[in-house]
């Protein structure tokens, strides 16, 4: 994959994303594509060499309260199972339980661009099989 940015950074992310043939949309500064089925929004926080990269899945799928026990014991089997992405529970004030998926990477240190955009390229991929994986669950 030829990169033009060198820099890590929003630039990088939206230079890879449409290498990918992926759409994405700019949220308060965050880069974030929009799936039918999640949303992956793309993060940088942090000063120096403590910044860090975040690829955190917001999957539209919903649960009740009563199927929690259930969804935890799922995603405690994918968490064991798998490095990346990590994945665990949210409920909302109204009782609605959804999943949240995200990995982390400290780019406040020296990384090249190459390795930075295999493991972006590798967390979209595995993003995704989360969400069809998921999807096939009891």
């Amino acid at each position: 994959m030829a990169l033009e940015a060198p820099e890590i950074g929003y630039d990088l992310v939206k230079q890879l994303l449409e290498q990918m043939e992926l759409k994405y949309v700019e949220d308060q500064g965050d880069v974030v594509v929009p799936w039918e089925s999640l949303r992956m929004y793309f993060v940088f926080r942090g000063e120096g060499d403590q910044r860090v990269f975040s690829v955190r899945s917001f999957y539209e799928r919903r649960y009740s309260v009563e199927q929690k026990p259930r969804l935890l014991e799922i995603l405690d089997d994918w968490n064991r199972g798998t490095l990346w992405p990590k994945a665990y529970s949210e409920t909302s004030d109204d009782g609605t339980v959804h999943v949240v998926a995200e990995s982390h990477y400290l780019v406040g240190v020296a990384i090249s661009p190459e390795a930075f955009a295999h493991s972006m390229v590798s967390w979209v991929r595995a993003g995704v099989d989360f969400n069809n994986w998921l999807a096939d669950q009891p």
